[in-house]
């Protein structure tokens, strides 16, 4: 097994990435209408709390455990980076422990409230005389004893993907992308696989309850992550390096205590970084509904424009985010690695190189999944009139997000954690206070009122976007000269691009009732799109300078 550089670690993680992503969204489809409108609140309602728990077993473990195996690997300290995997892994799997047993134990009552917090068939369910519900209480197909089933069932994955994160980390740290990055694939190919098969066989040929269809559907992240857990051990034992170490008389100096110290204070920077970025849709979840409401919108109305910026429409962004996350898997360790070394010149190549490539990529695919917000929603949703229209500028949240999430990152690879600090709660202060006023300013202005928010995000984000940039160039003085001459470009470029696409649209349009019909309507543009923006760019040489490579023409 080879290691991978960083432009190839980058490529093989994004594209892994990319393609788990879409598994996740595409199967929703054919799922949803297998287990019906209860099923998809049962399966989301547990799933949701299932990733809750799961987020509180590794707990950041995974990156700081890749940026700690990718330090002690470029200092040659072979018998330190086994035992930081070992202690790190040790943690990770009592943590794991603890939070299945917590969710076993508290199921009843997260099922209870959620029998309670749901309204079935349009009738709001009635609360019992002592203020809960029995175990046999029946809400449509759904009840208490099923629902809990279904928590329980899915506390059986923490473990198994609290174990293949920890190999991940260790892996991406040694600069083996490939292998890990091929894993997330698997793993969700699998868990696709068993919910839909398996939710198929219990609810048309067995003929089961509804909550042993998605308990069966739920098992599925389970059986994933055991397939990936085997074909990561495979590959961990083609690595010889792996298990062969002899300890240096200044290894022995390390003990236990202050690398356990170490894990600690990598981890935290990337909890926080989680948390803030969670709370960035925490800040919409709590002042958009109130908003709209305030300002005539009915609470139907005002629910669906928040679920759509809150949940469906960031399922479709995760699509454009997925080059951020494969960057960062390559980025962390590759980063911290030149600059252990004190290879500075490195350092500014690359996060220069990660900023180009993000540029490069997400913003015409932002644009054009703006220009096509009809067709898409359909395809993915259905027909809706608020979907297309927070979606057309919600797509651009995802561009800040990716640049976020890479430049945070590298703050924490230069270990810059004050200004990190920092810039992260000015974002997020500057969110959480200018949410409901930009809100306001839109609706006075004429702007549609939703689009308030999503403004206020994305400067939230650019704040702390600019915060670590600045930052970073103070540390090692780096030049963003080329990086923002090729935004511009690239701007200019998309520029054209819409401008051929929005002509093209009045001869060929876009709203439709038929998902076929948008699906052909979406490759079209998208190929009309992609020679556009890649010829322009190509010409430009952009292609041999950010990408690394140039195509070769056929004699």
């Amino acid at each position: 097994m080879k290691k991978d550089n960083f432009l190839k670690g980058a490529f093989v993680a994004t594209l892994c990435i990319i393609l788990t992503k879409i598994l996740g969204v595409i199967y929703v489809i054919p799922f949803y209408s297998i287990i019906g409108s209860r099923g998809n609140v049962l399966y989301g309602a547990a799933y949701n709390i299932y990733a809750i728990f799961l987020n509180l077993s590794t707990m950041g473990l995974p990156l700081a455990i890749s940026k700690m195996v990718s330090e002690y690997n470029t200092l040659d300290y072979q018998y330190t980076k086994k035992r930081t995997y070992k202690l790190a892994g040790s943690f990770m799997i009592i943590t794991s422990i603890i939070t299945t047993l917590a969710l076993i134990l508290i199921a009843p009552l997260l099922a209870q409230n959620i029998i309670k917090l749901n309204i079935y068939q349009g009738q709001t369910i009635p609360i019992g005389a002592l203020g809960y519900y029995t175990s046999e209480y029946i809400a449509g197909q759904l009840t208490i004893v099923g629902i809990t089933q279904v928590i329980r069932v899915s506390a059986s994955a923490i473990i198994f993907v609290t174990l293949i994160s920890m190999v991940r980390g260790y892996l991406q740290g040694m600069k083996y992308i490939s292998a890990s990055s091929i894993s997330q694939v698997i793993e969700q190919f699998v868990r696709v696989v068993v919910i839909l098969l398996g939710s198929y066989i219990c609810m048309n040929v067995l003929k089961t309850s509804l909550s042993i269809a998605v308990s069966v559907a739920v098992f599925g992240a389970t059986l994933g992550a055991i397939s990936a857990y085997i074909y990561l051990s495979y590959k961990k034992r083609k690595v010889p390096e792996l298990e062969q170490y002899v300890p240096k008389e200044e290894e022995k100096k390390i003990t236990d205590k202050s690398l356990f110290k170490k894990i600690i204070t990598y981890t935290i920077p990337f909890i926080v970084m989680e948390l803030i970025g969670t709370s960035f849709q925490l800040v919409d979840m709590f002042t958009v509904v109130r908003t709209l409401t305030s300002y005539g919108y009915s609470g139907t109305d005002s629910s669906e424009i928040m679920n759509i910026v809150t949940t469906l429409g960031t399922k479709l962004n995760v699509i454009v985010m997925s080059i951020a996350n494969g960057i960062v898997v390559s980025l962390l360790p590759s980063l911290t690695s030149d600059y252990v070394k004190g290879n500075i010149d490195g350092v500014k190549d690359k996060i220069n190189k990660t900023l180009q490539i993000i540029f490069y990529i997400t913003i015409p695919m932002a644009v054009g999944l703006s220009l096509l917000a009809s067709p898409v929603w359909n395809v993915f949703y259905g027909q809706s009139f608020y979907g297309p229209k927070v979606f057309r500028l919600s797509i651009f949240v995802a561009i800040f997000g990716s640049i976020f999430t890479n430049v945070v990152v590298t703050m924490q690879s230069l270990s810059r954690y004050k200004k990190m600090y920092l810039g992260l709660f000015l974002g997020f202060g500057f969110n959480a206070i200018m949410n409901i006023p930009f809100m306001i300013l839109f609706e006075k202005i004429g702007l549609p009122i939703y689009y308030g928010n999503l403004v206020a995000t994305m400067i939230g984000y650019l704040i702390t976007i600019v915060i670590c940039l600045v930052d970073i160039n103070k540390a090692i003085n780096i030049n963003y000269k080329q990086t923002i001459k090729d935004f511009f470009i690239i701007i200019f470029t998309c520029i054209i691009m819409s401008s051929v696409i929005l002509i093209i649209k009045q001869f060929i349009p876009m709203n439709n009732q038929s998902r076929l019909i948008s699906m052909l309507i979406i490759g079209l543009y998208a190929i009309i799109g992609c020679i556009i923006y890649f010829s322009i760019t190509y010409k430009l040489g952009m292609f041999k300078r950010i990408l690394g490579f140039k195509l070769k023409r056929k004699k």
